[in-house]
Formats: C-alpha cells, structure tokens, sequence
C-alpha cells in the first residue's frame, strides 16, 4: 500500500487507541526550516490542556506567543512582536482572528493584549517515522539519526509493516523505537499494533545537534539551544493542534468513486483503496465520474474521538470600563 495509506490507517488506529492529539507531515528543523518533515505527530496532552482546548480550534501563531504581548494592559504589536513591522501586522491579525489577541483603537493605533495566558498545556510530543517497506528505506537511517541528535520530541518511532528483522534493528538508531502496524487496504478500522521495541526517551531540555548538510568526508552541523527546541516543540504542537491528520472537507472531490471511510479517510471504491485526494484525484483520472460532494465532517469526527474540540466558547473577553459605573 502506499505510504499515504499506511499513515492514514496507523493515524486512525492511534486516535481509537491512544489519547493523543494527531497532526501529519509536520515541519520537525530548527536551524534549516523545510528541511525535515515528521510523518505524525502525536501530542501527549499536559494538565493544562482543557484551557488551551478553550481558546480556539486552530492554531495559535507561535509567533504571538512568543512576543510581549499578555492579558494586561494593550500595546502596539509592531513594538511588542520582534519581528520587521509587516511580519508584526500579519501574525497580530491571524491571532486576533483565532481569538487569542483582541484589539482596540488607540488614535490611529491598534493596540492588542492576549484573552489569556498561553497554557503550559502539552506533557511530550511523539515523532513517528513511518516506512511501509523496509526493503525500499531512502534515507531512514539518516533521517532517524537525525530526529534523535536534535531531541526535539521526547520519543521517537519507526513503524513499518514489515516484517523487522535483528538485521533491521541493527540498523535503526538505539534510541528509536519500532511498530509493526499491519494496515491492509480494505475500509476497515480494525488494525494490529505490535511493539517490536520501545523507544529510550530523549531528553528535549539539552541543546540539539541537527545536520545541515552532508558531503563525502565532512558533515556540517548545527547546534539547537534548549530555548530554541522549546519554540520550536511549541510550534509543532501547535501545528498539529490546528491541522490534525484528516484531509479538510474541502479536499474530497466530488466523484461517483469517493466514499470516505467512517473514520474519513478518502476511499476510491473504484480503485478499492485509499487515495491522497492532492495527487490521485482528478477530473483527468480514468475514474473520474462527477458526484455530489462526499458526506464527510473531519471536524466532527475529530471532535468525537479526540480531546480536540471543534467549536470552543473562546476566551475573549469585553474589558470593563468607567461607563458601567455611571
């Protein structure tokens, strides 16, 4: 099956089984944004998570958190964000949209203050490497090295369905631990997890070292700061907060073929498999027979099953002025 597939089905397995917030293909660099992407996410939620469920769906720009901007008294955002004026603007809009800012006018001026304090709300990010095929691995072994020199994530697997075998584990960095997940191609969710071997965790407080580049007899690196990797893990679970692993709603096409699965992943009935709507699906596909759009909720299934929630009350406030006294 293709890689797709097996992330779909190992996430939907992961959701029934696991208490864990999911996000997939997820930018896991610090010195080289870009450079490397981590299959799945998953998000151990902390104890302060249901505050942090209340404030919004989507992501919260980490940008704005990381900025002098609390739930005081309102500044000017292009003074409060360190960022060049027009990068201030944009990340002071996205967070007043999701409701984590709210602004007022001050003469020509906005100002904004945060609706509340940013929660302290994950405990541990898990970094899963997934490779259906062991036979086929690319660059596995470089990319897991990788994942485990920088510690961003306090555990990292490798799940695979193949058959892993001790000249495998050979291969695969110490640190890493290794799922055999049996996927199968047909609607079903009833899937097999086995633990061939757990991971060692990773301490993420340390400083970090990430390959940037690599040529036959020199490696350069870089070094992360913790202060760096605890933004940068503050990104990534915000990230995979707001975008989960399901395509949107939008991303299914309306065709005869398209029958999503009920945990909604996107299922040809004409190719009888998982398809990635991005890269399959077309009016050009041989397939292809116009059809109402699919019913399908990815936000109300994920709303259903996870500790995610879909329509949050917010915590946007009105601020209390001299005008109710009078």
């Amino acid at each position: 099956m293709s890689e797709y597939a097996f992330e779909l089905a190992l996430c939907s397995h992961l959701e029934r089984s696991r208490d864990w917030v999911l996000g997939r293909q997820l930018g896991a660099s610090v010195a080289d944004p870009g450079s490397r992407v981590v299959d799945v996410c998953g998000v151990v939620p902390g104890d302060e998570f249901d505050r942090r469920a209340a404030i919004t769906s989507e992501t919260i720009p980490p940008r704005a958190v990381e900025g002098d901007v609390g739930p005081g008294r309102a500044v000017d955002p292009v003074d409060a964000l360190d960022f060049p004026p027009a990068v201030a603007r944009r990340v002071t809009d996205r967070a007043v949209d999701v409701g984590f800012f709210e602004a007022e006018r001050r003469g020509s001026r906005r100002h904004v203050r945060a609706t509340t304090r940013y929660p302290d709300w994950f405990d541990r990010l898990i970094g899963i490497e997934n490779k259906p095929d062991l036979g086929r691995p690319g660059d596995l072994q470089r990319q897991l090295r990788r994942d485990v020199s920088l510690g961003l994530f306090d555990a990292v697997i490798l799940a695979t369905e193949s058959y892993v075998t001790g000249a495998h584990l050979n291969r695969i960095p110490d640190h890493v631990g290794v799922w055999r997940f049996v996927a199968g191609e047909d609607r079903s969710t009833d899937r097999r997890l086995t633990v061939v071997r757990d991971p060692t965790p990773i301490d993420p407080g340390g400083t970090g070292v990430e390959r940037v580049d690599e040529r036959p007899l020199r490696t350069d690196v870089a070094f992360a700061s913790p202060e760096a990797k605890a933004r940068k893990r503050r990104a990534i679970a915000e990230r995979a907060y707001g975008k989960g692993w399901r395509p949107s709603a939008d991303d299914y096409p309306a065709c005869a073929s398209m029958r999503p699965t009920d945990d909604g992943r996107p299922y040809c009935t004409t190719f009888d498999r998982t398809v990635d709507p991005a890269s399959d699906c077309s009016e050009d596909c041989p397939a292809y027979e116009p059809g109402g759009a699919p019913t399908v909720d990815p936000e109300g299934l994920r709303d259903a099953r996870t500790p995610w929630v879909a329509d949050p009350a917010g915590v946007a406030r009105r601020q209390a002025g001299l005008d109710r006294f009078t």
